[in-house]
């Protein structure tokens, strides 16, 4: 008969791990990576793929981004078995490319994100993809402020007539 075997946890693994937040109040900002930061279904993915105003293309990988009518922005990835053969690679790469858009989140809100892989993505070092995803940040985020400027200065008006609208309704 096997002898019976327990298992004794500490009291900090029974307990559940609440969101690392920095600063106060409303303004705290959480740096996990949540199933709301997440494009989880191809309803999800599709409108990204169909039109994505904003694009960052290198050898390696091609990063996607698209408007979302939410506050937080929400990744997706596309790591092609075809391109990366080792499920380990595939992983190495996720991982990093998650802790990327988890430190830029907040410059990133209200983006839909996909990011694809291209072939030879799994012969960079962790050091020079974290290197060339950053660079690629840096694109989209001038695109995202020249994008924000030239809707701004084509509509300027819109916001107010929005505001205005709103006051009227709510008397």
């Amino acid at each position: 008969m096997p002898a019976k075997i327990e298992f004794q946890q500490s009291a900090s693994l029974n307990q559940p791990q609440s969101d690392i937040c920095f600063g106060s109040g409303s303004n705290s900002v959480s740096f996990r990576f949540t199933k709301s930061l997440r494009l989880l279904c191809a309803a999800d993915f599709k409108p990204v793929f169909d039109d994505a105003p904003l694009r960052a293309s290198h050898q390696y990988f091609l990063i996607l981004a698209r408007f979302n009518q939410q506050a937080q922005p929400r990744l997706g990835l596309v790591m092609a078995k075809k391109h990366m053969k080792l499920a380990v690679e595939r992983n190495r790469m996720k991982r990093l490319i998650r802790e990327s858009f988890r430190t830029q989140q907040e410059a990133l809100s209200g983006l839909d994100i996909v990011v694809l892989s291209r072939k030879g993505m799994d012969s960079l070092s962790n050091s020079e993809f974290s290197q060339q995803l950053n660079q690629q940040w840096q694109r989209i985020f001038k695109k995202l402020r020249h994008h924000r400027l030239t809707s701004q200065t084509q509509n300027p008006g819109a916001k107010q007539k929005v505001d205005t609208d709103a006051k009227a309704t709510d008397h």
